[in-house]
């Protein structure tokens, strides 16, 4: 069934009303659904850095097209303010449930003892989706763009699980092949997603594996390998360039995948207009920074053109692999093995293996290059929670709103609770946005642990950060700035 977007009527459940708490959900209809991606490059507060080559040189677009779907890599260079989204793209987006509702969560400020009057708390509910988190809103479109250039298919890496099962989503709608190498942490965590992402037709290995070259030194070492999402990168980087039918997915940290995601932010103000509310403060979880940079990027446009400019932005990680918070911001590779493009991040070091804890998702060594120009000019905070913390936050999300979070998304709701719980003790007046990006009906293994007391709480060593940061490379910027 073709849905068209822009001819359809606001369904009766859609209609938009007055927020209450006998109707906490502000619906767009499907004639809403944004038609041009926000592109904040245009607003920084100095140009992007390209992405460079091993030997420290700027990789120039035709052999960036050898890796990425040719319109990904035009849009991840792009200075246009807004970028159009294909027709097809947007029949795809209704068909995953978008626009997601913006939704209040009045039991939940019940359950902190807010003054509900002064202290509001609202989240983006992506958990609406088909695979159950944001991670479609690019998969859909580097997928789109893919078939547009006639290969066969594509490969990617996946930590929890929610981008390897949206790509696997995306491959089946676009008639792609997908080859998916999981993190092998998450891989036998989290078997419900092995079985979505094989349902959708893709090939799933544990990431290290035998099946690269890069895989199997690691493999060989130690069969079991946790693994990181850098390691998974790198293999599957190695197989899409050593096959030339394939190209390389992405979920997070490049520009194009922060873009694609501004579909969020872009309806979540629309719906806090409505709301008559705007922001005190923006939260999401940070692994790559996809989620976070999709919701908060429309409203950081704001501050950068000095509208709004009491707004606080803040990216909640795990303590365990905490990139922004004790990261440096340098140029690293984007993979274990060296192969991905060179960027400036903030990073942990390409080399830095975080423990296997249950936010898989956020298990990467580095933040996405935008994201991390706005946390150096300070425009852009980061706090990170032990995995204990984050996962009982969920339980009372759960108890209170009615959805199980996923892991990943503990750490924004704990953050977003803090900032409430803050602003009571201080009597001040907050409003709280937070990104729900996704839901937690593969994670009760996380939640069991919870519950049987076996939860372990970690927090990486400075020494051992400061030992992967010294084999960063060496980058001599005179030579393209």
């Amino acid at each position: 069934m073709v849905i068209d977007v822009k001819k359809e009527q606001p369904r009766l459940d859609q209609a938009i009303q007055p927020m209450s708490r006998l109707n906490n959900k502000i619906m767009l209809p499907l004639n809403k659904i944004p038609k041009q991606w926000m592109n904040i490059a245009p607003f920084l507060p100095e140009k992007p850095y390209p992405c460079l080559l091993p030997n420290g040189m700027p990789a120039t677009p035709d052999i960036m097209n050898q890796i990425f779907p040719t319109e990904c890599v035009k849009q991840a260079m792009s200075a246009e303010e807004f970028i159009d989204i294909p027709r097809e793209v947007r029949e795809a987006f209704a068909l995953c449930n978008r626009p997601t509702p913006l939704v209040r969560a009045f039991r939940l400020e019940k359950a902190l003892g807010l003054d509900s009057d002064r202290i509001k708390i609202f989240y983006k509910g992506e958990y609406v989706s088909p695979t159950g988190s944001h991670k479609g809103n690019t998969a859909i479109a580097q997928a789109f763009y893919a078939k547009k250039d006639k290969i066969k298919g594509l490969t990617t890496e996946t930590g929890a699980g929610q981008w390897g099962s949206a790509l696997s989503m995306a491959g089946t709608m676009m008639d792609l092949e997908v080859k998916i190498f999981q993190v092998r942490a998450s891989y036998y965590d989290k078997p419900g997603r092995r079985v979505l992402m094989n349902n959708f037709g893709a090939d799933l290995v544990p990431s290290p594996s035998d099946q690269t070259e890069v895989g199997k030194a690691f493999y060989n070492k130690n069969p079991n390998h946790p693994g990181s999402l850098g390691i998974a990168i790198s293999e599957a980087l190695e197989l899409a360039m050593k096959t030339p039918e394939y190209k390389y997915s992405l979920g997070s940290v490049l520009d194009f995948v922060c873009l694609h995601q501004t579909v969020i932010g872009l309806e979540a103000k629309e719906q806090m207009s409505i709301a008559g509310e705007y922001p005190d403060v923006v939260i999401g979880c940070v692994g790559g920074g996809s989620n976070f940079s999709g919701l908060a990027f429309p409203f950081l446009k704001d501050k950068l053109q000095g509208i709004k400019t009491e707004t606080k932005f803040i990216g909640a990680e795990p303590t365990a692999c905490p990139s922004i918070t004790k990261g440096k911001y340098a140029w690293d590779f984007g993979d274990s093995a060296k192969i991905a493009p060179i960027a400036k991040m903030f990073t942990l070091g390409h080399t830095f293996i975080p423990p296997a804890v249950h936010a898989g998702g956020l298990r990467y060594h580095g933040a996405a290059p935008l994201l991390s120009m706005l946390a150096n000019h300070d425009l852009v905070s980061s706090e990170m929670f032990h995995q204990t913390k984050a996962i009982k936050t969920g339980m009372l999300f759960s108890r209170t709103e009615g959805i199980l979070p996923a892991v990943e998304t503990c750490h924004a709701i704990a953050s977003a609770i803090d900032k409430a719980l803050e602003a009571k003790d201080e009597g001040k007046k907050c409003t709280i946005l937070f990104n729900f990006s996704g839901h937690g009906h593969f994670d009760t293994h996380a939640y069991k642990a919870l519950q049987d007391k076996k939860l372990i709480d970690f927090e990486y060593p400075n020494e051992a950060i400061e030992a992967a940061l010294k084999n960063l490379p060496a980058v001599d910027e005179s030579k393209f700035m």
